[in-house]
């Protein structure tokens, strides 16, 4: 037996309309086009479907029951067309994403809510790590993209910058740096400094841009996280360097945080391994990453 689908859905179009051209209007066919659908649709079961008089068209009994049966099929291959289709339209699924601690904390929890209120289907679980494990995790499959600090050079990556992040020095309100409006990064020379550590994207960053404008640095403490940083800063033990995003500081403390001259900065990145397509639900994702930055 050799029915088409489209022989079906011009058979349930004649019945639900008792036409041939009304049905022809729903599903863009000619009167002709659906008769002669209807026509080889009988020749292939070897029944009547329909009775055509000059004034009205009406189903057989064999018509009639094959409405019901066609009409629950159709529907159900319909629902699950539309669930096909929502994957291709990147709403369905569960996506990994690891991302720098920074990064996780201040820019993620946004993405995270806008991929909940924009792709009510997509799951997506967020993973905080130093940067060389969010790295490690993209290379093997574990996650499905990182969103990472730059500049980041990697053959096997692909990285495309979001935006850029500018560093600012934190120090307390009675430093004699803090009366400054912005401060030269020569200022840092002897200072006593409080660093994020090596596990940090930021800091070859920052000891590059040190290194460009003559500062050796006087590192007295190493931390993984920003909020012990502060927290180091404000009782005297020194100043920092962080980047802008590790901002605000903590409420109702002794804190400042001032512009860094010249300008510098590190970039935010997305990468994911070069050569493997993203799922949809995690292309979608990626996209948003760039949208909510820039909203």
């Amino acid at each position: 037996m050799n029915v088409t689908l489209r022989q079906l859905r011009v058979f349930i179009a004649v019945a639900r309309h008792g036409s041939f051209s009304r049905a022809g209007d729903e599903i863009g066919l000619t009167q002709s086009a659906v008769s002669r659908g209807i026509r080889e649709l009988e020749t292939e079961l070897g029944l009547r479907l329909i009775d055509r008089t000059t004034r009205d068209v009406q189903l057989t009994a064999a018509g009639a029951n094959l409405q019901s049966s066609v009409e629950r099929l159709l529907a159900d291959l319909d629902g699950a067309l539309r669930e096909i289709k929502d994957i291709g339209e990147q709403r369905r699924g569960r996506v990994v994403v690891c991302a720098s601690p920074t990064v996780s904390a201040r820019l993620m929890p946004q993405c995270v809510a806008a991929c909940e209120a924009r792709y009510p289907y997509v799951s997506l679980a967020l993973r905080d790590d130093v940067q060389r494990d969010v790295l490690a995790k993209v290379r093997s499959g574990e996650a499905d993209f990182g969103v990472v600090i730059g500049p980041l050079e990697a053959d096997d990556l692909i990285v495309e910058t979001v935006f850029h992040d500018p560093f600012v020095l934190i120090c307390r309100n009675d430093h004699p740096l803090a009366t400054q409006a912005d401060v030269h990064w020569r200022s840092l020379e002897g200072e006593r400094l409080v660093m994020l550590d090596h596990q940090s994207g930021s800091r070859p960053v920052i000891e590059r841009l040190m290194h460009q404008h003559g500062v050796a640095p006087r590192v007295v403490q190493e931390l993984a996280h920003s909020s012990t940083v502060f927290g180091l800063v404000e009782a005297g033990v020194g100043v920092s360097v962080l980047p802008a995003l590790s901002l605000p500081l903590p409420a109702g403390g002794t804190l400042k945080a001032l512009s860094l001259t010249p300008r510098g900065e590190r970039t935010v990145a997305r990468v994911r391994r070069r050569g493997r397509s993203l799922s949809p639900a995690a292309d979608a994702v990626w996209g948003l990453i760039g949208d909510v930055q820039s909203a």
